[in-house]
This record gives structure tokens, sequence and C-alpha cells, in this order.
């Protein structure tokens, strides 16, 4: 292993050491009913993502493998916050860093990689955007990084300070430190895959509920459609058009699909309940973790339930949170909104 290898390794390593331990909130809940809901805040990550995490590990796995040298230019097919936070740690080794985006990416965003240093190549379908990403690493001696066929292999999921580990380990002084449910979303499926792992090869009785936007094709292939198709999501960071190869269904107990408007919903009363400010995703995994919830209170359980938040609300104030963009989706937000507030009264879904 080269000088410079080495030097890198250490470099990422060193920030999984200062920014790996994210925060654990607790949802206000009713003290009665004897469930808690804890709240993985990785919003605070240096790039402000879960996919912090992600790109730090996708990055390591091609420096082990001696995919990536100095002289590597790092190529991802993203035009969100996994290219964020690959820009930032390519910044950080003197790497350049390339991703391919559909021409149809907001500003806001390409603003965003490029503040990190990397540069967008804009195709114009979105279909595109893998084969280009391949075409471009091959053309420049490139490493084609793949977030959706690495992403449930480059994470450690026995340990190495991983995103499991971390929850279990702020869990264990809790009054319910085994939860019953851990509830994530799916873009690549690695992160499902990390946790389902994890908590069989620590033998707990904890089961991993995998929450679904309208469209996506996740929850097909989870039913057995490993070539189901689906559409676009607009819940950024989660759902596919396609299962991809690093969604791994056999690891997850169960699937929850959720409107894109409930989703949107349930940030909103996130950020008046608590002050916490999220992107669409996390509310997609909240209306899971009240789905189950209410299922335990019916049968009488107790225990805790922990899901994420995946990302700052910040990214998404001229959308989710803009009353005319959400009207222009064609979304009504009031009887989700209702919902939300009955669950929360009464702990019926």
């Amino acid at each position: 292993m080269s000088e410079w290898v080495s030097s890198a390794i250490r470099v990422l390593e060193a920030d999984g050491n200062r920014s790996a331990d994210t925060h654990l909130h607790l949802f206000p809940l009713p003290t009665e009913w004897g469930i808690d809901l804890y709240l993985k805040d990785e919003s605070v990550h240096p790039t402000g993502s879960l996919k912090h995490r992600l790109a730090r590990s996708l990055i390591l796995y091609g420096l082990v493998n001696g995919l990536i040298d100095e002289n590597t230019t790092l190529v991802e097919s993203s035009s969100g916050s996994t290219a964020v936070s690959e820009a930032y740690f390519a910044r950080m080794l003197g790497l350049e860093f390339v991703t391919v985006v559909p021409r149809s990416t907001s500003q806001e965003k390409i603003d965003l990689i490029e503040f990190y240093g990397g540069r967008c190549h804009l195709v114009d379908r979105a279909e595109d955007i893998s084969p280009e990403a391949r075409r471009l690493a091959a053309g420049c001696r490139g490493h084609y990084l793949d977030q959706f066929t690495y992403a449930e292999r480059a994470t450690d999921w026995r340990g190495n300070n991983n995103i499991a580990e971390s929850v279990f380990s702020q869990l264990s002084q809790e009054r319910h430190p085994i939860p019953s449910w851990i509830v994530v979303g799916a873009g690549t499926g690695g992160t499902s895959a990390t946790f389902g792992r994890y908590v069989r090869y620590r033998r707990h009785e904890t089961k991993v509920a995998v929450v679904d936007p309208e469209g996506s094709a996740f929850y097909a292939g989870w039913k057995g459609d490993a070539d189901a198709t689906g559409q676009p999501s607009k819940i950024e960071g989660i759902g596919r058009p396609r299962v991809e190869a690093s969604f791994v269904p056999s690891v997850i107990d169960e699937m929850i699909q959720v409107p894109d408007a409930a989703s949107v919903a349930a940030i909103r009363l996130l950020r008046e309940r608590t002050l916490y400010w999220a992107g669409g995703s996390t509310g997609t995994n909240l209306i899971g973790a009240f789905q189950l919830i209410s299922r335990m209170r019916a049968a009488g359980e107790t225990g805790s339930v922990v899901t994420l938040i995946c990302d700052s609300g910040v990214r998404y104030a001229q959308t989710y949170y803009n009353d005319e963009w959400v009207a222009a989706q064609g979304w009504d937000l009031a009887p989700h909104r209702a919902q939300l507030e009955r669950f929360l009264e009464s702990g019926a879904w």
C-alpha cells in the first residue's frame, strides 16, 4: 500500500471519529403509552445528511480495494446529498470529483456540489446518469463510486462505528435499550442492509421496516419482483424507478408505502412539535414509525422505535416548506395532517 493511500485512509477515519456519533433525540409521545420514539439526527454531519456516512464508506472501499490513488478522478451518478458528501471528501483528499446529473437538477443543488469543489456533468435524461458516469470514469482514469451498486457492501455492518452500532450504543441506558423497530427509507438500500444485518449479527429481536414513497420500485422488489419498475420519487433521497443492486430485501421485515403528501405533512408537524427542520424523507420515516407505534399500542406492547432525521429542511425551504410549490404538485396536506394529529392524541392510526 502506498504512503498516499495510507494517509488517505487515516484522514477519512479521522473524519469518522469526529462526526459519526450523531445525536439521538426523543420525539414527544404521551408517557403513559410506554413507547419511546427516537430520531437519529444525521443532519448534523459536516455535509448535512445521512449520505456523509455512505460517501466516506464508498471512498474507503475504493481505497482498500486498490481502485483509488492520488491521481484518480472520482465519478458518481447523483445530483443529491451523496454527491455533496463525496465532493467534500474528494476535496479533503485532493482528488477531482465529477458527478453526472440530469439537466433538470436545481441550481441550488449544483451550487452545493460545486461549493465543495465538485463538477457537475449534465445529461438530458435521468436514466442516462449511470451509463454516462461509467463512460466518464473509463475515459479519465477514474473510479466510478456507483452508490446504487456498492452501498450495501461498502459499509462494515459488524461494527466499525456504523450507524447501527451507534444507535444501539446510545440506547444502552434507555428504558427500552433494544428497540422493537428500526424504521428507515431506501435510496440505495445501504442503510436498511446495514441495520438488517447488524441486528441479526448481534442476535437482537429488533425488526427492520423500510418506508417507500409512492411510485418507487423497491416495494414491489421486496415482494419478489426484482425487475419491477416505477417512477422517480418526489421525496428526494429515497425511492427509485428500478430495484437497485444494493437493495437487500431478505434483511427487511416489513415495508410500508407512504403517500408523498403524507411525508410533507409529517415534516411540517415535526418542525412545529420539536423545532427540528428536516427533509421529506424524514417525514416518510415518521409516517412509518407512527403506524408501527399504533400497532404496538393496539397489541398492548411497550418498547422503543428508532428512525432517522436524514437531512436538514434548510435544503427544501423552496419546495416542501413552500405552500405554492406543494400546491403545484397537486398535494393536499390537510387530510394527512388531521390523521397525524389524531394519532398523537389517541395512539390509533
